[in-house]
């Protein structure tokens, strides 16, 4: 692992400091405040893994020179053994923090999933994973909030996409972006047989109107009456909106409100995020050379996980872990799962560092 220098570790401590000063100003600002909060905020953490770091080499080198006094000798080698074996980690913790950060990782999410291959039983399982998002943010705290549904004959969804928010959503959904396949006996399949089928699933980020700019001009804006299952009107109105994005071809419809309005509102919500999450990936193809994670690069036609509900398994295929514990994982008990997949990207980030360094 890449050795953080002293002058390194004096310079973020220097700074946490300066801050810490320029905020205890008598005549300061309210909006100056609220930026050098902001700052702080960001840097203390890594402020105090490295005054961990700067404490625990002082300490070593301390010992280091005591250990000529021979009634002091085992003590001192003994203490200094102890500090070899805290100092890596620390060292590690302290890394970790200067990785640079994911600017959308305490953004909310717009959650989408979309049954694939496998008729109705991709259907079921999409509904299956939209319940286990939802459990899982509830555990966590945060809020959903339905956009719009297609919802299947035989229960489940062809089509969800949902907003989710709360603290640091992205930073621990953005993983879920892929094909999920789930192996099992379908409730609709009358001789027993075990089917595969697989549901697609894409976290973005949320994207507010300040960082995407859309013109009026670039958009075509239908309005028509909401149908339901089999082209039945269940409104009298014209409150759907089928807005089109002319410089992309993008489309987004969006339904499910009675009201034209609100209708119009979701779907330039979902167009903004879409458009924000094209640029971002403009973006990071521009980035020659840039090492992808080790847990995928967000694809949505990459597989990433299977569901195999005979043995009673998760497999997540880009990290090689295997949990026997699906039930709990569909009760949105996704835990161990979501930190696995956040420290090997986190270790991945450490060596790409390590590679640029060397």
């Amino acid at each position: 692992m890449t050795r953080i220098s002293a002058e390194r570790i004096a310079a973020i401590e220097a700074r946490r400091d300066e801050l810490q000063n320029a905020m205890s100003a008598p005549d300061l600002a309210p909006e100056q405040f609220v930026r050098l909060s902001k700052d702080y905020a960001e840097i203390e953490p890594a402020a105090a893994a490295a005054g961990e770091v700067r404490r625990l080499r002082a300490e070593l080198e301390a010992l280091s020179g005591m250990a000529d006094d021979p009634e002091m000798r085992e003590m001192v080698a003994e203490e200094a053994e102890a500090i070899r074996k805290r100092l890596p980690e620390a060292e590690r913790a302290l890394a970790l923090r200067l990785l640079p950060r994911d600017a959308a990782d305490e953004r909310p999410a717009m959650l989408e999933i979309r049954a694939g291959t496998g008729g109705d039983e991709a259907a079921l399982f999409a509904g299956d994973l939209f319940r286990m998002y939802q459990r899982y943010a509830e555990e966590q705290g945060w809020r959903v909030e339905l956009i719009s549904a297609s919802a299947a004959d035989v229960g489940g969804y062809k089509e969800v996409v949902a907003s989710v928010t709360g603290q640091g959503v992205f930073a621990k959904l953005k993983f879920e972006s892929g094909v999920h396949r789930v192996q099992r006996v379908p409730v609709t399949e009358s001789g027993g047989r075990i089917h595969t089928s697989a549901a697609t699933v894409a976290v973005l980020p949320e994207a507010e109107e300040v960082d995407v700019q859309i013109d009026d001009k670039d958009l075509r804006i239908d309005v028509y009456r909401s149908s339901g299952p089999g082209g039945q009107s269940v409104n009298t109105t014209d409150s759907a909106v089928r807005i089109t994005h002319l410089p992309t071809g993008m489309i987004v419809i969006q339904q499910d409100e009675k009201s034209q309005h609100k209708n119009k509102a979701k779907a330039l919500k979902v167009l903004r995020t879409r458009l924000y999450e094209l640029e971002r990936e403009r973006l990071a193809s521009k980035r020659a050379g840039a090492r992808k994670s080790m847990v995928g690069s967000g694809d949505r036609s990459e597989r990433i996980r299977t569901y195999n509900f005979p043995q009673g398994r998760v497999t997540d295929h880009r990290i090689n872990l295997t949990l026997h514990r699906l039930p709990e994982i569909l009760q949105g008990h996704m835990d161990e799962l979501v930190g696995a997949l956040i420290a090997e990207d986190e270790a991945a980030r450490l060596a790409s560092l390590d590679e640029q360094v060397a």
